[in-house]
């Protein structure tokens, strides 16, 4: 467990902030807790809405990285968008200095209105974004790179050498699992995985409700 963020807790409802790398399970395992009913904000879902044709933030795209970023319909290429930004650093950070911010503001929104007895926010760079000071407990989606290798290659299409660039630009697993209070192993079955959502589910609804009454935040 991560002793080192400091939270500063303005919002009423318990937050969980989910991560992990690139094709660790993130989308399964959020899926899962939806199904307890329990509200999830998905910022991958955040970032394409504020990015859609009319939007400020795709003109703010198309800005930084060239018409070539776009289909022919006017929507956004994501592919050749993120071969673009893996490329260089410098890229990454751009595309990032446009969508993070906009991606923070939508999502408090959403927040607001979700209700729950507490909420999952799923955020891919919940640590590298700072964003992991606006939840009250990060949850880190985990699987050995050669699971994440198989799963790009398989799911995307990946080449070996595309593959290596993708979890190169990524924050390395050993930074991401130090700053998680709960760590979710992905590399059994589906059926053990739902059991381990079941279980944290419980224990969240438990800290929710210490938080309700003034409890202390971490119980465990």
């Amino acid at each position: 467990m991560s002793t080192t963020r400091a939270r500063q807790r303005d919002w009423a409802v318990y937050r969980v902030g989910l991560t992990g790398g690139i094709a660790s399970g993130k989308s399964t395992v959020a899926d899962m807790f939806a199904a307890l009913g329990v509200p999830v904000i998905d910022t991958d879902e955040i970032a394409r809405q504020v990015v859609l044709p009319g939007t400020g933030g795709l003109a703010a795209v198309v800005d930084a990285f060239g018409p070539d970023v776009l289909l022919p319909d006017g929507s956004l290429d994501r592919r050749r968008l993120r071969d673009m930004a893996f490329a260089t650093t410098a890229n990454r950070q751009r595309l990032e200095a446009i969508l993070h911010p906009l991606i923070a503001v939508e999502m408090a929104t959403q927040s607001a209105r979700a209700g729950g007895p507490y909420q999952l926010l799923v955020v891919p760079l919940l640590v590298e974004s700072g964003l992991d000071a606006r939840v009250d407990r990060v949850l880190v989606v985990d699987c050995s790179e050669t699971v994440q290798k198989a799963r790009l290659m398989v799911r995307d299409g990946e080449t070996a050498t595309g593959v290596e660039r993708l979890l190169a630009a990524q924050l390395d697993r050993a930074t991401r699992l130090d700053a998680a209070d709960d760590v979710l192993d992905n590399s059994g079955t589906r059926d053990e995985l739902r059991e381990r959502v079941r279980a944290l589910h419980n224990s969240y609804l438990q800290f929710a409700a210490a938080s309700q009454r003034g409890g202390a935040r971490g119980l465990g």
